[in-house]
């Protein structure tokens, strides 16, 4: 049998046992944090502070050079997906090394 077949028997026996009272079933928890909204001049920090040019961080974000600006100057914000990445770049700790970018 494969892998996958024994584990969803495995997984449908413990439903099972759980069902009739015998076993405990498994939880997994996720805690999702709300979106934190970051301003023009934040997002040019982030960028700064990850030593990326905007050419760079606009290939890293997936958007154009001028999006960037757009940003940056604050004439249009980003939306929710952006937001994450750059929470995930202003929480990380890191190095040009960190990341490559091809252009």
């Amino acid at each position: 049998m494969s892998s996958l077949f024994d584990d969803l028997k495995q997984g449908l026996e413990q439903a099972i046992d759980y069902e009739k009272g015998k076993g405990k079933a498994k939880v997994k928890t996720y805690m999702i944090l709300p979106v934190k909204e970051y301003t023009n001049t934040e997002i040019r920090d982030i960028r700064m502070k990850a030593g990326m040019t905007q050419s760079v961080f606009a290939s890293y974000m997936g958007v154009s050079k001028k999006t960037v600006e757009a940003w940056e100057s604050g004439r249009t914000h980003p939306t929710g997906p952006v937001f994450r990445l750059l929470d995930i770049l202003a929480t990380s700790d890191l190095e040009e090394t960190d990341f490559v970018v091809v252009i």
